[in-house]
């Protein structure tokens, strides 16, 4: 898929390349193809995508910066290559929880409970990650796959697409998010259930009726392109917004509606002040695009 540059200012398109330096990763590739939008692929596609011990360090430090970077309003994932993940690399796996034969189960159990809480915090950067995360998932999405996208904004797939919790089959329940999101995503309990006993598939007719994903595309091509344009969409729109609308979603998800409510009146107590809003409505009364600052 053909990129345009972000401007034609030589002095801009060198300060472009060296804050992309922040973005330099083994497993992953980071792009910017739109303003404001970046593109994060997986990218051990002669792996399936698999995720082994560096990914887990690395998708945490690219969201911690992602986080903070004032140039970024906006996220697309996708895979490399032929799917979107095959999930955790079993060969990696077993060699970051082999430890210590000597050691007690106590100490074993300490030592995997800190491993866990690592793996967890991957995919829980991309959700406290205050810009929109979108999914774009070709072909297959399995095990780890499945956790990723649990703690994305938006998920878009293929018509070859196909979803499965895999877990059981290797002998453990899912403990990176997928049985703790999955359900709040599609409503329906049971389905969840059902995924989670029996690791079977779920195809991309069945994930966007239960509403899983939002959008089925043909083709990779098709979905990522359109994905990428609802991501500068949504950086076109005031940052302040667009990130309080997210945080306050996902602290409305895990509290009652009262305490959301005071929730935002507290965060809007401050945010109504921004020059944004001013922005933004003298720019619907002038039918003119509004331009809003860095944040």
């Amino acid at each position: 898929m053909t990129t345009r540059a972000m401007t034609t200012d030589p002095s801009t398109q060198a300060a472009n390349s060296t804050d992309m330096e922040n973005y330099t990763f083994e497993t992953l590739k980071v792009t910017r193809p739109k303003d404001f939008v970046l593109h994060v692929e997986l990218n051990r596609p002669e792996k399936r995508n698999s995720m082994n011990e560096a990914f887990w360090r690395e998708l945490v430090e690219c969201f911690q910066a992602i986080s903070v970077d004032k140039d970024c309003r906006a996220v697309v994932v996708s895979g490399a290559g032929k799917m979107f993940t095959s999930g955790i690399d079993l060969m990696s796996a077993a060699s970051i929880m082999a430890g210590d034969p000597e050691d007690d189960v106590s100490r074993k159990a300490t030592r995997l409970h800190g491993l866990i809480q690592h793996f967890q915090e991957s995919f829980t950067s991309i959700e406290k990650c205050p810009k929109p995360v979108i999914a774009a998932v070709h072909n297959a999405c399995i095990g780890g796959g499945v956790d990723l996208i649990s703690a994305c904004d938006i998920r878009y797939c293929t018509q070859d697409a196909w979803f499965q919790i895999k877990e059981v089959d290797i002998g453990l329940a899912a403990d990176v998010g997928t049985l703790q999101r999955l359900p709040k995503i599609v409503g329906n309990d049971s389905l969840v259930r059902e995924l989670a006993y029996t690791a079977r598939k779920m195809m991309s007719d069945e994930a966007w009726q239960c509403g899983l994903v939002s959008r089925i595309f043909p083709d990779k091509e098709s979905m990522v392109t359109s994905a990428l344009d609802v991501a500068a969409l949504i950086a076109s729109k005031s940052p302040v917004a667009v990130q309080g609308s997210k945080v306050n979603l996902v602290y409305s998800r895990d509290h009652s509606v009262d305490e959301s409510l005071r929730y935002i009146a507290a965060w809007n107590q401050c945010m109504l002040q921004s020059d944004d809003l001013v922005k933004a409505v003298t720019a619907a009364i002038e039918k003119t695009p509004p331009v809003f600052s860095k944040l």
